[in-house]
């Protein structure tokens, strides 16, 4: 059961909040590494088919699966963030994209996906299991989840998010997810590295400071990059699970 700041989180963030949340990637200064994420994501999926968009917000990640080809439902708890989605799928002039509001914990779908997605938003979840139990209903034999999460410390470094606006902040590590999943009848998983730890490792144009000055240092870059393949995904990889 969702809290009320996560009702009331698309009304408290503002004009500007909003506008900013309607316009992503383009709007935000991490727009890079969303891609990338997203990028990796797709490179996971199979190629078409129905696609769930979970915790979609303003629905800018569903328009990007649905221009990519998905014939997709994105679903999101707060009425205005799918209003907002709505909209931006009559200026995108997509046909093979639908919204529903909904609580992710609880949806009614059943074998009707071949794809479930949960970018940015499982963190968000009060029982991450009901969500994943959803998940595992919408899809259809065979068909995948696929989540990426901020992971551990997330919950710490959020700290002023949740006591501003009330609303649900916690860890979603690799480990954590696999054990809700095991609970909701997955059986296949897999881990996969944290594409945005590669964007920051490697492609990052400025770090300031001693870590700016420790990555300038030649193959240094290289080194990180590959401790992240190694490292990052036991603390906040893309998770694959598959019914």
């Amino acid at each position: 059961m969702a809290t009320q700041g996560e009702y009331d989180y698309f009304k408290n963030i503002g004009a500007d909040g909003m506008r900013h949340a309607a316009h992503k990637p383009w709007s935000d200064s991490q727009c890079g590494m969303y891609l990338m994420e997203l990028g990796a994501m797709m490179g996971l999926m199979p190629e078409g088919g129905r696609l769930l968009d979970m915790g979609c917000g303003t629905g800018w990640t569903s328009v990007l699966f649905a221009k990519r080809g998905y014939h997709v439902v994105g679903q999101d708890l707060v009425p205005e963030a799918i209003e907002a989605a709505r909209r931006l799928k009559h200026d995108n002039g997509l046909e093979h994209l639908d919204f529903v509001v909904g609580d992710y914990e609880s949806l009614a779908f059943e074998n009707e996906f071949d794809v479930v997605v949960f970018f940015d938003c499982l963190h968000h979840a009060v029982d991450e299991v009901g969500a994943l139990r959803s998940a595992y209903r919408a899809l259809k034999p065979g068909g995948i989840c696929i989540t990426s999460e901020p992971g551990l410390g997330h919950e710490k470094r959020s700290a002023a998010v949740m006591q501003e606006f009330g609303v649900t902040e916690r860890d979603m590590h690799p480990a954590k997810i696999i054990r809700g999943a095991k609970k909701a009848g997955f059986t296949g998983f897999s881990v996969h590295p944290h594409a945005q730890y590669l964007y920051i490792a490697l492609y990052r144009r400025e770090l300031r400071g001693l870590l700016g000055k420790v990555m300038r240092i030649p193959g240094m870059r290289a080194l990180v990059g590959a401790c992240t393949v190694l490292f990052s995904k036991h603390q906040a990889g893309i998770v694959v699970l598959r019914k």
